[in-house]
């Protein structure tokens, strides 16, 4: 059952910091998960926060750290000494460590990995904080269990024997020879089944799905998806086998990616959360609004240039929000489709296909909520056949327009190397506002003649 932390709770844990009960509250988290007491922590004060990390043991704090918010985080470990930032690194796996002293200052990140322990830890650390943070090198951790080619199934055994010890979950055994160099992988079922004197070579699978450190960490996450991977080994330029990434680093990553996306699609440019500062807020929201403000004078000014249809055909303004709402929505539609055809690689055909396609599709929508239109405005308002097929056809015309510059714009931007997932925000409404009125006036004096 889930952990859930109620105001009594906190109000009890709050009581025995302040009368200083270690025992009794020791007694109280220890059967906690840690990723609880992590959320327990971030309920409290600083103060009392910090109280509760130096009172359990590193085995537990160290896997709370990850857990932490960030500026929670960034706090305890600002009340840390390097040598006790040292302790609970040692408790972690390699990348897990790594991430933790990159968010260090340049000084105190020096001291930290001279305070550590295990020199080899220490230095598989160092080796990967010198990858990008959103490629597969900075996502790999070095822990993992490898044989040697040449090995046979007894060594192999007594070998990963040594070598689980540092590895908290056996994924997948990796096949490498004398130079380190990927060669397959091996199924445990088969070492469990052969002779303990047969070679490696001849039981091993050479087929093995693989990443290179300088795979970007989106592109690591599509092939674990698409094979079902619970690990995928890493190799360097040279084909050698440096780390692995596991399941767990790669859903932080979607998730990443998906609140990414999602803030982008609600015209946000940056990443910020609910507890951000007012100012931090207003940065990542400001540009947007900025644009659509900017959008509505134009979409005003283009209002203006029919200013003749007010006199003679005032009522065509009252179809205008009608009008600039399915634009914005068919829009914001097409493009939703392509930036997760784009996201997840299911993007079929050509351009020119897809915009085909796009054409059929709202085509036959556009058709329907005309007819929708065209009998609403005229036995719902009263409104003139005339003006009611004018808006009908206007409103062909503004879906197919809307869906063609939702699909077009994502696969561009995506072709460019920009985020497409901007397409599906106030970009794509605001422009399709604007080509939607530009087009419905402009139908309406063909037809109207004003």
């Amino acid at each position: 059952m889930e952990f859930k932390i109620s105001r009594d709770f906190l109000a009890q844990i709050e009581q025995l910091i302040g009368e200083n009960k270690e025992q009794e509250l020791y007694d109280l988290l220890h059967d906690i998960h840690y990723a609880d007491i992590a959320e327990i922590m971030e309920e409290l004060d600083q103060k009392e926060a910090s109280y509760i990390f130096n009172l359990l043991d590193s085995e537990k704090t160290a896997e709370i750290l990850l857990e932490l918010d960030e500026e929670v985080r960034e706090k305890i470990l600002k009340s840390l000494t390097a040598k006790e930032i040292a302790e609970e690194l040692d408790e972690l796996s390699t990348d897990d460590a790594a991430d933790i002293i990159a968010e260090l200052p340049q000084e105190k990140k020096e001291q930290v990995i001279s305070e550590l322990e295990d020199v080899e830890h220490a230095k598989d650390i160092v080796d990967l904080l010198r990858y990008d943070e959103d490629s597969a090198g900075g996502l790999m951790a070095k822990e993992l269990v490898k044989v040697n080619e040449n090995w046979n199934v007894l060594t192999c055994v007594k070998e990963m024997r040594i070598q689980a010890e540092n590895v908290s979950r056996v994924h997948s055994i990796y096949v490498v020879d004398d130079e380190n160099r990927l060669k397959g992988r091996l199924s445990l079922k088969d070492l469990l089944t052969t002779s303990t004197k047969t070679p490696i070579s001849d039981v091993y699978i050479p087929k093995v799905d693989y990443v290179k450190v300088d795979t970007k960490d989106v592109e690591v996450a599509r092939i674990m998806q698409k094979y079902d991977l619970e690990a995928i080994p890493v190799v360097d330029e040279l084909g050698r086998l440096v780390g692995r990434i596991t399941i767990d680093d790669i859903i932080d990553v979607i998730k990443e990616e998906a609140d990414k996306d999602y803030q982008l699609a609600a015209g946000i440019s940056q990443d910020v959360e609910a507890d951000d500062s007012i100012l931090e807020l207003t940065k990542a929201r400001l540009p947007w609004l900025v644009l659509a403000l900017f959008g509505g004078f134009i979409a005003v000014k283009v209002s203006g240039q029919f200013e003749g249809a007010m006199e003679d055909y005032g009522v065509l303004f009252f179809f205008t929000p009608l009008i600039a709402a399915m634009a914005g929505n068919v829009g914001v539609q097409s493009s939703a489709i392509i930036v997760q055809g784009l996201a997840n690689n299911t993007l079929g055909g050509t351009i020119w296909q897809r915009l085909f396609k796009e054409v059929k599709l709202s085509l036959f929508n556009g058709f329907i909520l005309s007819i929708i239109l065209l009998l609403g405005s005229h036995f719902l308002l009263g409104v003139d056949y005339i003006i009611g097929i004018t808006v009908s056809i206007a409103l062909i015309s503004v879906i197919v327009i809307a869906s063609l510059i939702g699909t077009f714009v994502p696969i561009t931007l995506n072709k460019y190397g920009i985020d497409p997932a901007l397409a599906t925000g106030p970009f794509i409404t605001t422009s399709n506002d604007i080509f939607g009125i530009l087009i419905y006036f402009s139908i309406a004096k063909v037809i109207l003649g004003f």
